[in-house]
């Protein structure tokens, strides 16, 4: 019998918070099988006793459900907990508490979490996409001093998908350049990167993932092969070292990861209120 488990990540808003929340927690436990459901949206009761009627028909059918929740109204989620199902709740599990510490009741309004409420935070994040995508691949050096953070990297490392993720989630002023074959064999840094080293982090990976990425995109070419990856690897990761640029393997993280080890490595901090 595998070894399964359906989870559910239930909310009156998006979702986001509780996927968030909850992928998090399950990737610490690799040996069971997950299938995750994501209801969005439970904003009245009548969806709220649809959605328990729907969890516990796949619970008459084996094992107990695992159920993320992120739902502000009192009355949906006291219907939400009659589910048979292992029911947590991030208010549930913390408003309470930090009432009791601030001496406040909480507004328990829907929607905050990802709200427009903050426009500063918001309009940050738009600009930092907007640089980001002007920028991305070395396509433009106009404003390049205004970056935070400058990724440099071999073609198909990852540069393209961490820039967007900083800008969009955080706000960060991010770009990206390809280091080309003669910059690796020169040993040199891209020159529009001229005075910019400082600003700058690399990103390498594995020979075997790199050959398998590029492989995608253009099957039987020498950019393709394994031994043009593995050469263009072992130049930029001296490259890095040469011109103490930081650098880290992205062959097995993913985006999340990557980034956050940029931003502790540039002691950078997302756009706030």
């Amino acid at each position: 019998m595998t070894n399964q488990r359906y989870v559910f990540f239930l909310s009156d808003g998006t979702g986001i918070t509780a996927e968030t929340l909850g992928g998090t927690i399950l990737t610490q436990f690799e040996q069971i099988d997950f299938k995750k459901t994501t209801l969005p949206f439970i904003n009245s009761p009548d969806k709220a006793r649809n959605t328990v009627d729907y969890i516990n028909h796949l619970a008459s059918q084996g094992s107990r459900p695992i159920v993320f929740s992120t739902t502000v109204s009192d009355e949906i989620r006291g219907i939400l907990r009659d589910c048979k199902a292992l029911f947590l709740d991030l208010f549930d599990t913390y408003l309470p508490s930090i009432e009791t510490e601030l001496g406040l009741k909480s507004v328990h309004m829907a929607g905050r979490a990802h709200g427009l409420a903050d426009a500063r935070r918001y309009n940050a994040r738009i600009d930092a996409m907007n640089y980001a995508m002007e920028h991305d691949d070395g396509q433009s050096t106009r404003d390049l001093a205004k970056a935070d953070v400058i990724l440099i990297a071999p073609s198909r490392c990852g540069k393209t998908p961490t820039t967007l993720y900083l800008a969009l989630q955080h706000g960060i002023f991010a770009t990206n350049f390809p280091l080309t074959e003669e910059d690796l064999e020169a040993q040199k840094m891209p020159g529009s990167l001229s005075g910019l080293t400082a600003k700058c982090f690399g990103l390498t990976s594995e020979a075997e993932r790199l050959h398998q990425v590029r492989t995608e995109r253009r099957p039987g070419s020498k950019y393709a092969s394994l031994p043009q990856c593995a050469y263009e690897l072992r130049q930029a990761e001296s490259l890095y070292r040469k011109q103490n640029v930081p650098f880290i393997n992205s062959a097995n993280m993913s985006i999340e990861e990557i980034s956050a080890l940029i931003m502790q490595e540039k002691a950078l901090r997302r756009t706030s209120g």
